[in-house]
């Protein structure tokens, strides 16, 4: 199998070039993204890989389909980039359902405490032998409510490692789990009552800007909000609005709206025109990383292995385990 594997970074190649040799799979590594510009590097390839930045809308099928190109293989477990009605029936689009649910949870509670306490702002006073802690105070986490937002394996992780700082934990999915010890709400209730909010849910139709203008309106002043799951699940003008009016403690994003241009870049010599992006990393109480919280070696193994074993599984002709359909 002949794979074009578009977006590569350096820990790519240390990943996936060894278990390709495994197999005999051939892979084209490509730094650039795919879209419908670049959809003809994968020209006498068997299949496509790609990661969360990376756009397989309809006019990028359908270049690929001309090509023969037969499945999309996203090495990462969002599909919101994808056009999956465009690739019904015409190319086989599969994921990695779960690579580190742990890891991103952990993650997450690593956002809630810097954004709590301050953490990142400490680290660069003392850099320069500033120790004084005025404008670093936080709030004691015991006690408190934590609102999470989609309980699925992720958010299940992070209701473990918040029951061990004794806070009070509700929730809210659109699918409630009766076999797990959470209190689920309304998004209303969970709005009004939480000190923290945590976003663990899918992008799709029903949650983009989930949090908004309106959303934000019900919250605490002083809570805490934090998403390591897509950036259009909140409106950033609405955030950006909120933190104006000083309504969060604090704000921790892993991701961004507009993050395409952005994450995964060096773009430290350049000038950022990205209006949105320069005014939320101004405020002191916001923190904001790249991306960055599935970042493990246990995670990128999983996600190497999967994604490969998702491309065995069509050579083979075998059943598609973790294919995605529209």
């Amino acid at each position: 199998m002949k794979i074009a594997f578009y977006d590569t970074k350096p820990y790519d190649r240390i990943w996936f070039e060894p278990g390709a040799r495994q197999l005999d799979f051939s892979i084209k590594f490509h730094e650039v993204k795919l879209n419908e510009d670049t959809a003809v590097l994968a020209k006498d390839c068997d299949a496509v890989c790609v990661f969360v930045n990376d756009e397989v809308n309809k006019n990028t099928i359908d270049v690929l389909c001309q090509l023969g190109v037969k499945a999309v293989l996203l090495r990462c477990a969002g599909f919101n980039n994808v056009d999956l009605k465009a690739a019904k029936d015409r190319i086989h689009v599969l994921r990695v359902p779960s690579y580190s649910p742990e890891g991103v949870a952990e993650y997450t509670i690593a956002l809630l405490l810097c954004a709590n306490r301050k953490i990142h702002r400490a680290y660069t006073r003392t850099r320069d032998f500033n120790f004084n802690i005025h404008g670093l105070m936080g709030i004691d986490l015991h006690d408190k409510t934590v609102g999470i937002i989609g309980t699925g394996k992720i958010g299940q992780m992070v209701m473990d490692i918040l029951r061990g700082l004794k806070m009070k934990i509700i929730a809210y999915d659109p699918c409630p789990d009766p076999s797990l010890c959470v209190e689920y709400v309304s998004l209303e209730k969970l709005f009004c009552c939480s000190h923290v909010i945590t976003l663990h849910c899918p992008l799709t139709k029903e949650t983009e800007y989930i949090i908004n203008r309106d959303t934000i309106g019900k919250m605490r002043d002083g809570v805490i909000l934090i998403n390591t799951s897509r950036g259009r699940l909140i409106d950033t003008k609405a955030l950006i609005e909120a933190l104006d009016k000083k309504k969060f403690l604090g704000v921790g994003l892993d991701v961004y709206e507009e993050e395409d241009a952005f994450f995964f870049e060096d773009k430290s010599n350049e000038i950022v025109t990205d209006e949105d992006l320069v005014r939320l990393t101004s405020y002191p109480n916001v923190i904001i990383t790249s991306h960055q919280g599935f970042f493990t070696k246990e995670a990128m193994e999983a996600i190497s292995t999967i994604t490969l074993e998702n491309a065995l599984e069509l050579s083979l002709g075998k059943k598609l385990t973790n294919e995605i359909t529209a």
